[in-house]
C-alpha cells in the first residue's frame, strides 16, 4: 500500500510523535509511507527514521483551500492508496483533497474528544474505550480504538542516555530523589497540574530534599519560568529545574525516580519502568498501580478531579509515600513497564493500524449521496463552530486548544462490566 501520513503539525508533541513513530513501524512491514505537513522540529525525527517528508503550502485560517489543493495533486500524483490525517484540520483537509476519488481518508484524534465537524462516515481511530463510546452515541459509521503506542526500545532504562551530564547541566543532583514532567505548556489542561507540581516540591522541601524537572514549551512557559524562579528562591536553595524544550525528552524520563504525567508522555514514562503520576485538571492526581489503572484504560491517562481546594496536599502525599519507600517505587516501576510492553507497543500498534487502512481501503468510497448528506452535516456543525468561537473570543473565554481542552465526559466513572474486572492483573 501507498499511505500518505499527515499529522497537525510538526511541532513536538505527542500526536505528532505517534504520528510519525506509527509511519516507520508501518513501513517496516514493507509498505509505502511518506509524511505530509509544515516544517518543524519534528522533520528531523521523519528523516532519521527514513521516511520521506513532503512540505505543504503554508497553513492559514483551518481548513486552508491551498493546502487541500496541493495535498490533492499530491495525493495523484504518488498513487496514494490512503490519507491518514491527526487531528481535527488535517482531517478536513484530507477529506476535501480525497472527495470523489479513490483513495480513502482516516482519521487519527488523540485529543481529550472530537470534532463533532469531521464528517461522521469517516473512518476514525481515537486512544481511548470512552471516546470510542461517546462517539458511537453520536452517531459514527466507523470508529474504532487504537491507544497512543510507545516505542518500547526506544524508550527504556537499558538506552545508552548521558543522565549524568544533563543533570550536571542544570545544576541538579542525582542524589535527591527527582520527579520529572514532560509536557507542553499549555494554559489549558497542564498548566493547572505543573503549577500545583512546582507549590508542592516547594512544600516538601520544608522536611526532606525533593527535586522536579519541567522539560517542554508552548504558551504558558513564562508562566511556568515564573513560577519555578519564585519557588526557588522561597526555599534558599534550586529544587525545581526548568530544563525547555528538548529534542530527545527521553534523558528527562530517565533521570528521575518518577513522573508526573498524562497523554502520550505518561505512556513514555511508563516505558522506562517509573512510577507515574497521573496528572487531570481540576485537582487531579492519581498514582497509578493495581487499583486504578482500569479507571485509565477507560478514560485515558488523564481525570477530572473534585475540586482545586485540597489538590497540594493530595499530590504531596503521592510524592511523600513514593519519596520514603523504595520497595514501592521498584514495584509500581516493574508494573508501568509491563503494562505498556503488553498493552502499548508500537509493533502491535502498527499491525492495528495496518489492518485498519486495509479495511478503509477496501470498503471503497461512500455512496455519492451519503457523502454529500455526511458533508452537509459537517460544514453545518464546522459553521456553529466557527460561530461559537467568535463570540468565545469576543467575551475573553477564547480557547486555544479547543478540542483538546475539553474531555469527552468529565467523569472518572467505569462502565459496570469494566468496574467488575479485577484490577490486579496487567490486561
Amino acid at each position: 500500500m501507498k499511505i500518505l501520513v499527515y499529522p497537525h503539525d510538526m511541532a513536538i508533541g505527542g500526536s505528532q510523535l505517534n504520528a510519525i513513530e506509527l509511519a516507520a513501524a508501518v513501513k517496516s512491514l514493507g509498505h509505502e509511507v511518506v509524511v505530509y505537513g509544515q516544517s518543524g522540529p519534528l522533520v528531523g525525527r521523519v528523516r532519521e527514521l527514513g521516511l520521506e517528508f513532503i512540505q505543504s503550502p503554508t497553513v492559514r485560517r483551518r481548513p486552508t483551500m491551498g493546502v487541500a489543493a496541493h495535498l490533492r495533486r499530491t495525493v495523484k500524483e504518488l498513487g496514494i492508496d490512503v490519507v491518514h490525517a491527526y487531528e481535527w484540520p488535517p482531517a478536513l483537509e484530507a477529506a476535501l483533497a480525497c472527495a470523489g476519488g479513490r483513495t480513502a481518508t482516516v482519521v487519527t484524534v488523540m485529543s481529550m474528544s472530537v470534532a463533532p465537524f469531521i464528517p461522521a462516515n469517516v473512518p476514525l481511530l481515537v486512544g481511548t474505550a470512552q471516546i470510542v463510546a461517546a462517539e458511537k452515541d453520536f452517531g459514527r459509521e466507523w470508529v474504532e480504538l487504537l491507544e497512543p503506542p510507545v516505542d518500547t526500545e526506544l524508550n527504556c532504562s537499558a538506552t545508552d542516555l548521558d543522565t549524568a551530564r544533563f543533570m550536571a547541566d542544570l545544576g541538579a543532583s542525582e542524589d535527591v530523589f527527582t520527579l520529572s514532567i514532560v509536557s507542553r505548556l499549555a494554559h489549558e489542561m497542564k498548566l493547572e497540574g505543573i503549577l500545583c507540581a512546582i507549590s508542592a516540591v516547594e512544600r516538601i522541601n520544608g522536611s526532606r530534599p525533593l527535586q522536579l524537572i519541567i522539560a517542554g514549551d508552548g504558551p504558558a512557559r513564562q508562566t511556568v519560568a515564573a513560577a519555578v524562579l519564585a519557588s526557588n528562591a522561597a526555599m534558599g536553595v534550586q529544587r525545581i529545574f526548568y530544563a525547555g524544550e528538548l529534542a530527545d525528552p527521553r534523558v528527562a524520563y530517565a533521570c528521575a525516580d518518577a513522573s508526573i504525567g498524562m497523554g502520550g508522555s505518561a505512556l513514555r514514562a511508563m516505558a522506562f519502568g517509573r512510577p507515574l503520576i497521573v496528572q487531570g485538571e481540576n485537582g487531579f492526581w492519581e498514582l497509578l498501580d493495581e487499583h486504578s489503572v482500569q479507571t485509565f484504560l477507560w478514560q485515558g491517562w488523564y481525570g477530572v478531579g473534585p475540586g482545586t481546594a485540597g489538590a497540594q496536599r493530595r499530590l504531596m502525599t503521592i510524592m511523600e509515600q513514593l519519596l520514603v519507600d523504595p520497595a514501592l517505587r521498584a514495584r509500581l516501576g516493574k508494573f508501568s513497564r509491563a503494562l505498556v510492553m503488553e498493552r502499548f507497543s508500537l509493533e502491535g500498534a502498527a499491525d492495528r493500524q495496518l489492518a485498519f487502512y486495509q479495511n478503509a481501503s477496501h470498503a471503497g468510497p461512500t455512496q455519492r449521496l451519503a457523502a454529500l448528506r455526511h458533508a452537509g452535516k459537517a460544514a453545518g456543525r464546522f459553521l456553529r463552530y466557527k460561530g461559537d468561537r467568535f463570540t468565545a473570543k469576543i467575551k475573553g473565554r477564547h480557547s486555544l486548544d479547543d478540542f483538546n481542552a475539553t474531555a469527552v465526559v468529565k467523569t472518572s466513572a467505569l462502565p459496570a462490566a469494566t468496574a467488575s474486572k479485577s484490577a490486579g492483573a496487567v490486561p
